[in-house]
């Protein structure tokens, strides 16, 4: 039975069990529970699903259609009727100051964290996801394997090895639902929790506030223009377990991590047995010159000792095809693939086999590297569009990966602009939100270019140029 319709039933109460699922409904649609226009299930299915007769059900049923809660519509099922709008709770509404910072974002122009939704190969994907699902449906039924399809894991590692440097073995890739799943399967498999974690001010909200659940104590550690300080996270928590870096475009800044920092990382790692997790953010989107060599791969020279291992890489396919898969990927060092593969049996953590065999195929058929290629070329066309929008309005910027950076003047709210600039159908992110502790002197907008089209980026720079100096 689905979450929203748990109706309980107590066989010693007084109430006629007709009344207490009458009541069960009649509360999931005014709570909101249950949408207007949503199917129920027939008579005999939530009859079955309770445990009761189908005529107590058929009663409940018609006492709700008395009411005009329902509407029978014969053969095509009953459905929850039509009504106004119910207001919702005041304590279950999501604030845009919670939401610019992590997920749920606003959609709009400058919207970050998403590809291009008007170049999506959708004619290619669908032929690939309709060959998965012939594909699944004539397998032997099995449950799927926790780690993760091996088509996928195969072709991931390969991807890695080709494109980011990285030598790996499937047995080494776990596919997840996305970075959150793969940051938890690395705390939660390495028993990190009590410890202290490194993370990156400014940094990504969502990865400071998930490692605070994980029972980790984030501590800050300012980026400059050679990305995180390693001397300053050292002084700052030396006894640290974990360390979790953007290292090839630092979000939000999208500096690239020095090679002095990265070999200045890596021998703490070592040095106090401790961790990192490599964040692999747009590294594959690299607008200007190569990709730097992801940290994986920098620890793997010839040679390498076994068991020195201390970098885990997480991936997603979240900004190169669609957030909507829930598709992610942790790479672990070979020597913890059989204890890694332990965890995610217990909890499950891969999605779907259907998306995760197109994706393999999307993948072999060598549709990703080409999407990618021209999305690269794409994304570099529309930052060059903003960039010279902005320049013509003398807006003082600079690029951040995918995405420009436009500082605000003294005394703006960039919490205040993106939720006004939301109002006119732009999704801005303030700048503010990634820092461990805002002030007014970090405000600043993060203009994402994927979704903006050349032909109205100069139009949509001025829109809000305007909005910022009504605000000042």
């Amino acid at each position: 039975m689905p979450d929203h319709l748990q109706i309980s039933i107590r066989r010693n109460a007084r109430e006629p069990i007709t009344q207490q699922i009458s009541d069960g409904l009649r509360a999931a649609i005014e709570q909101g529970r249950l949408a207007a226009g949503a199917r129920l299930p027939s008579w005999r299915d939530l009859a079955s699903q309770l445990g009761v007769a189908r005529g107590t059900v058929r009663l409940a049923y018609e006492r709700l259609c008395d009411e005009q809660l329902i509407v029978s519509s014969g053969a095509a099922g009953t459905h929850v009727a039509r009504r106004p709008p119910v207001a919702p709770r005041a304590e279950a509404s999501i604030r845009l100051d919670d939401e610019i910072g992590g997920h749920p974002r606003p959609a709009g122009v400058f919207q970050m964290g998403v590809p291009a939704q008007d170049m999506f190969p959708a004619k290619t994907w669908s032929r690939m996801l309709a060959a998965a699902a012939r594909r699944v449906t004539q397998a032997p039924q099995q449950y799927p394997d926790p780690r993760g399809e091996p088509a996928l894991r195969a072709q991931i590692a390969a991807y890695l090895s080709l494109a980011r440097g990285l030598a790996c073995t499937p047995a080494q890739v776990f596919v997840t639902t996305g970075y959150g799943a793969s940051l938890s399967l690395a705390v939660r498999a390495l028993r990190l929790a009590g410890g202290a974690a490194w993370m990156e001010d400014p940094g990504y909200p969502v990865a400071r506030r998930a490692l605070a659940l994980l029972g980790m104590a984030p501590v800050a550690v300012p980026v400059d223009a050679e990305g995180l300080d390693v001397a300053e996270g050292i002084a700052r928590a030396p006894r640290a377990s974990l360390a979790v870096v953007t290292a090839g475009q630092q979000a939000p800044l999208g500096v690239t991590l020095s090679p002095r920092r990265r070999q200045a990382l890596l021998e703490w790692a070592e040095r106090s047995q401790a961790w990192i997790v490599e964040d692999d953010y747009l590294s594959e989107l690299q607008l200007q010159g190569r990709a730097a060599l992801s940290l994986c791969a920098a620890q793997q020279p010839a040679g390498h000792a076994p068991g020195r291992a201390r970098v885990l890489h997480i991936g997603s396919f979240s900004k190169t095809l669609s957030p909507v898969l829930r598709l992610g990927f942790l790479v672990v060092p070979p020597e913890q693939a059989e204890h890694f593969g332990r965890h995610a049996g217990a909890t499950g953590a891969a999605p779907s086999p259907l998306v995760q065999h197109a994706v393999a195929d999307f993948m072999q058929d060598g549709h990703y590297l080409r999407h990618l290629r021209r999305m690269r070329r794409l994304y570099a066309a529309r930052r060059d569009a903003l960039v010279a929008g902005l320049d013509a309005m003398a807006a003082t910027h600079h690029a951040a990966g995918l995405a420009v950076l436009l500082r605000l003047p003294p005394g703006c709210s960039d919490l205040a602009l993106a939720r006004a600039a939301h109002e006119e159908g732009m999704a801005p992110v303030p700048l503010s939100p990634w820092y461990a502790a805002p002030t007014s002197a970090q405000s600043g907008l993060l203009l994402g270019v994927t979704n903006l089209r050349e032909e109205i980026a100069h139009e949509t720079c001025a829109k809000l140029l305007r909005l910022i100096a009504r605000h000042r």
